[in-house]
């Protein structure tokens, strides 16, 4: 997963003409302010823990991580909440054994970036299976310097 979360960095940042470099080096931003691409680069670093706390039923991300007001809506159409999320994790009731994620596209509004991507899974709810590809996206805002998210959405998809 890492290694497809780099690769779709380098694409996102390898997108850039040599000339776009040129230009922000001739007119760089201030030091304290980071750029588009290390922005982006913080949601992908971000949705890769995001994943690893998701295999390894991690609630305390979950906790941390998921903003008071978040809502999620599930592949058959619940509304889900940040305590429900966390009991989840914390019941074991919801199991990721693998998860595959490709086609990331990170879009950045100012302290919120929008993510859209596809993810293979393998897992089980209360003993059902769920596996199979979706189709997610999830909503970041940055409050107070850090990064939550907000919104989750998926789809199953063929």
């Amino acid at each position: 997963m890492a290694n497809k979360c780099a690769v779709l960095l380098w694409c996102v940042l390898g997108a850039f003409p040599a000339s776009a470099a040129q230009h922000v080096a001739v007119h760089p931003q201030p030091s304290s302010q980071p750029t588009e691409q290390d922005v982006i680069r913080e949601i992908v670093d971000m949705e890769r823990q995001s994943k690893e706390a998701t295999l390894h039923r991690d609630a305390e991300f979950t906790r941390r991580t998921l903003a008071e007001d978040y809502v999620a809506i599930t592949p058959l159409g619940q509304v889900t909440t940040k305590q429900d999320a966390v009991a989840a994790r914390r019941s074991g009731q919801l199991r990721y054994e693998a998860m595959n994620v490709t086609d990331m596209v990170v879009r950045i509004y100012g302290d919120t970036a929008v993510v859209t991507a596809r993810a293979d899974v393998k897992g089980h709810q209360l003993g059902e299976d769920f596996s199979g590809p979706y189709r997610y996206t999830r909503v970041w805002v940055r409050r107070s310097g850090r990064w939550q998210t907000v919104s989750y959405q998926a789809t199953v998809t063929q």
